[in-house]
């Protein structure tokens, strides 16, 4: 595994690497201090897991510096870490289907088990900030789920590949594409990791 920190404070970034070394100590964990040097590292590690990357970029903004990493990596999960956020900032991360939203000033304990959830597929986000965003991720009306919705959502919620989705439900993996974009469309989202965050929201998960 391997796993980019993007940020220009180097102590944040040791801080950082540290806690990660301790969760997954078989991870190659590189770091970055601006853009111009992550989009380096990715071209040298087209394997990259995981790219974990300041929001406040002191030469571009953010909205900018992530379409960059976006475009300069097709397989990893890309999440974000920052002091603070506006809610409409933290309203466009979600939208953009990133994995995590990681406060600066978080605890430790509950940034590792944030680092753990992600490291295992799934995504995190403050609890607090969701609270906020509750009535744009509700849609305007729910749609009943099927069971094999609420299936496919309970391992969403999980963390499970598409591959491992398929494995759990003796299903294929094209099958549970097509269950996917049902529940994307009964919950109002546009990507996995909204559907969960809508449907804990609904109370569905």
């Amino acid at each position: 595994m391997k796993i980019l920190i993007i940020d220009d404070h180097s102590l944040y970034r040791d801080g950082l690497k540290f806690n990660l070394a301790n969760i997954v100590p078989e991870a190659q964990i590189l770091d970055a201090e601006n853009l111009t040097q992550a989009i380096e590292q990715l071209k040298q590690n087209s394997d990259v897991n995981l790219v974990l990357a300041d929001w406040d970029m002191p030469e571009i903004k953010w909205q900018d510096g992530l379409k960059h990493i976006k475009e300069a990596t097709k397989n990893s999960q890309i999440g974000v870490i920052a002091s603070s956020g506006e809610n409409s900032d933290i309203k466009k991360i979600l939208n953009m289907g990133l994995c995590c939203f990681l406060p600066k000033n978080i605890d430790t304990k509950v940034l590792n088990s944030a680092l753990g959830l992600v490291l295992n597929g799934g995504s995190y986000f403050p609890p607090s900030l969701l609270k906020q965003q509750a009535d744009d991720f509700l849609p305007k009306t729910s749609k009943h789920l099927t069971n094999r919705q609420m299936e496919v959502l309970k391992y969403l919620a999980q963390g499970l590949s598409n591959k491992q989705i398929a494995y759990k439900m003796n299903v294929s993996e094209a099958t549970v594409k097509l269950h996917i974009n049902a529940l994307l469309r009964a919950v109002g989202a546009t990507n996995r990791t909204q559907a969960v965050i809508k449907s804990q929201q609904m109370g569905i998960v």
